[in-house]
């Protein structure tokens, strides 16, 4: 990996979901379980209907609540505040990451399809927290999810990021789309690499990725 790739990179951002934390944490399967709860309640319907329509909200609409907005009206605020109410028990600090991120210069930020007030919590677990210039859930996007790119174009915006000057590392490739055809480097972080053509890096492992770079 050439670490003169990322030499113009004065902007990091991270998404949060499997790529701050490990996939095996497994995070999403509470969150997936409490979505369908939420969806069974709001529209009526029983289990299966709730979690068929979960899955294709997230695959129609980017993310399960856009599909309840646009299609139900649902209001997102009690949404997100149910949905994250998980256990994070079993997340632990990495303090390999907490140390290559400090290490990286310019700014960082989270930018993530959750809300915000879990991801402060997700990073206080993982040892994370203070390390970033800003923290930016869905609400900053006004809701509109990744992979839409008017989501990236309005986080950006308020946190004041240069696509050409930044780096976006993401779990899920679809989600990338978007940063690399605003003129972000790619970094794709997942057990195994996938070959799109707007994925320039690949990492199962991002500490080591991360360190890889504190020379540039």
């Amino acid at each position: 990996m050439p670490a003169q790739d990322f030499a113009h990179v004065t902007d990091w951002v991270f998404d949060l979901d499997n790529t701050l934390y490990p996939p095996e944490a497994q995070l999403f399967a509470q969150i997936e379980v409490r979505m369908t709860d939420y969806v069974m309640r709001a529209l009526g319907v029983d289990r299966p209907e709730a979690d068929r329509l979960r899955r294709h909200y997230w695959q129609l609409y980017g993310t399960t609540l856009a599909g309840l907005m646009h299609e139900h009206d649902v209001d997102p605020a009690p949404y997100l505040t149910d949905v994250h109410d998980i256990s994070l028990d079993h997340l632990t600090p990495d303090l390999a990451l907490r140390d290559a991120i400090t290490s990286l210069p310019g700014r960082k930020i989270v930018y993530t399809n959750g809300c915000a007030p879990y991801a402060e919590r997700v990073l206080a677990a993982r040892g994370l927290s203070g390390l970033f210039d800003g923290i930016y859930g869905v609400e900053h996007a006004d809701f509109h999810p990744k992979p839409q790119q008017r989501a990236f174009e309005t986080v950006f915006a308020k946190a004041g990021i240069t696509p050409a000057r930044a780096a976006m590392f993401e779990d899920d490739p679809r989600n990338l789309t978007a940063p690399y055809a605003m003129g972000m480097r790619t970094v794709h972080v997942a057990p195994a690499p996938t070959r799109e053509p707007h994925i320039q890096h690949h990492t199962p492992d991002l500490p080591r990725f991360l360190a890889a770079l504190r020379h540039i």
